[in-house]
């Protein structure tokens, strides 16, 4: 009688600590989620200052101003519909307008004197960054969550509460984020001479 009783406790304790485990896996998922969303809106936020910048000191830079408001809007849209693809294509958007805003920055002196221009890109590179590594948590979150869904003898757990896989993130293996311009490819000259 008190094997059996046992047998019971113990299963009950590995039924409710696999569940605690799924349970908080999908709520740091969704947290994983709102932190991009987070990271989407300060990108959002800094994008007018940029623009302004550009918009007061190289007014015939209308492509670089016209990128980075497209870019803004981009991910704008991309927080409103929460859709994975939208995240992608407006980060992929804001990596060409940076790419862009690099080229022309190392080639025109007074930008460079701009001392707001230095500080708020890095600014802008820093969320970028701090938005791959929300995305790396996400992927591997959903990534665990989803083998403790499918492997035993947890799967018979989460078929009992319910628990279902979740997409995570995809990342697109196509784009202009991808390719390389030849404005990007080329290195200044160096006068090794002097």
């Amino acid at each position: 009688m008190y094997i059996l009783i046992a047998i019971i406790v113990v299963l009950a304790i590995y039924l409710l600590s696999v569940y605690n485990k799924l349970a908080t896996m999908r709520v740091r998922i969704v947290a994983s989620i709102q932190e991009i969303g987070n990271q989407l809106k300060r990108q959002a936020q800094l994008l007018p200052n940029l623009a302004d910048i550009f918009q007061g000191a190289k007014k015939q830079e209308k492509e670089i101003f016209k990128m980075l408001t497209d870019a803004r809007k981009t991910i704008i849209e991309a927080i409103k519909s929460g859709n994975d693809k939208a995240i992608d294509v407006s980060q992929d958007y804001l990596q060409k307008a940076l790419g862009q805003l690099k080229i022309v920055m190392e080639s025109n002196p007074q930008m460079q004197s701009i001392t707001t221009l230095p500080a708020l890109v890095e600014n802008l590179r820093d969320t970028a960054d701090k938005i791959m590594y929300a995305r790396r948590v996400m992927i591997d979150l959903s990534a665990d969550y989803n083998i403790m869904l499918v492997t035993f003898p947890s799967k018979i757990v989460a078929g009992l509460f319910g628990f279902r896989q979740t997409a995570g993130l995809k990342t697109p293996t196509t784009g202009e984020f991808l390719e390389v311009s030849e404005a990007e490819t080329k290195t200044p000259d160096l006068d090794l001479e002097k």
